[in-house]
């Protein structure tokens, strides 16, 4: 409860200073007040042009976050439990973690041109290093003494990683679910805005392009929004399938 409340006192403090910030700091057109921007949300939901664009970035986060969701945990089990192919692999996940999202942008149209693709891309090349690296973290951090006694007492190779890796691997999953929702909806939307054919970031660049700002700010709140409900969502489906994998 305490902490619902400050969450929400905590939204209430910067929509406060949003609103002196806009009636007295800047007032004008580079930061509109709350009400101006709250129509202009209110207009946009009722367009049903709005929930296609917000399906099509809805989808494309979904599945770059299961990509590197996916990938990133079965590859840096990989990786984690051979020191060798670590130390390989390592530099290229360095090269791939230091590379701008620019440059796999300009890569991207150059490869592909406009369209789908090129965001999912962006957005799973840039948080699969961080999904790799925080995996072989968790490895690394296995509790040996229960690899020792499942050896011990032949259990399955399959309740192993179950029970065993998967288990002691949940907290490390969580934190990057933690780090990924946020991200993946902010390079999906620069991605679309940059390369895309259809989702919010090409309504973005639509509102920039005739210099509707308070449309690009209720376009922004709704990512915002949906950011937050897609988070809260996933770790709500997580925290029930986490008791399946537990340690033995």
């Amino acid at each position: 409860m305490r902490s619902t409340l400050r969450f929400l006192t905590g939204i209430g403090l910067f929509l406060l200073l949003w609103e002196i910030w806009a009636r007295w700091v800047m007032p004008g057109i580079i930061l509109p007040e709350l009400g101006t921007v709250g129509r202009e949300l209110m207009n946009l939901l009722g367009e049903m042009t709005i929930y296609h664009a917000a399906l099509q970035t809805l989808w494309k986060v979904l599945l770059a976050l299961g990509l590197v969701l996916i990938l990133g945990i079965i590859l840096g089990l990989l990786l984690g439990l051979s020191t060798a192919f670590y130390q390989m692999m390592r530099p290229i996940i360095m090269i791939i973690q230091a590379v701008p999202v620019v440059s796999w942008l300009s890569l991207v149209i150059f490869a592909w041109g406009i369209g789908w693709r090129g965001p999912i891309f962006i957005a799973f090349l840039s948080l699969l290093p961080m999904a790799l690296l925080t995996t072989v973290s968790g490895v690394s951090n296995l509790d040996r003494k229960l690899l020792e006694m499942a050896r011990v007492y032949q259990v399955p190779r399959r309740r192993v990683i179950k029970d065993i890796y998967l288990g002691s691997l949940i907290p490390f999953i969580v934190a990057i679910v933690d780090v990924s929702i946020g991200q993946t909806w902010k390079v999906i939307l620069v991605a679309e805005y940059l390369c895309g054919s259809s989702g919010l970031g090409v309504e973005i660049l639509s509102a920039r392009y005739y210099v509707n700002i308070p449309k690009v700010y209720a376009l922004t709140l709704l990512a915002v929004i949906l950011g937050l409900i897609t988070e809260r969502l996933i770790k709500l489906w997580l925290g029930r399938v986490s008791h399946r994998w537990q340690p033995a």
